[in-house]
């Protein structure tokens, strides 16, 4: 079909084990960096990135070439 466009937009929350404050401050910038920069190795789009020292939330334009990843429960 030509002239199709698709557009898939993910949030991904992660939170730290027991809810516990572990993101420091002086640091989450770096995590946030390390982040966006395995999510750009797959060649997806970051569109926001943030959070609280719990958890943290990502906003990302994901290219339809890849498939969904499998849902892990702990």
């Amino acid at each position: 079909m030509s002239n199709t466009y698709t557009q898939v937009h993910l949030q991904l929350v992660f939170a730290v084990k027991n809810r516990r404050s572990l993101i420091h401050p002086s640091w989450k910038d770096e995590l946030y960096k390390y982040m966006a920069g395995i999510i750009r190795s797959y060649d997806h789009k970051l569109l926001q990135i943030n959070g609280m020292p719990d958890h943290v939330h990502i906003l990302i334009g994901m290219r339809p070439t890849q498939s969904f990843p499998p849902i892990c429960y702990p």
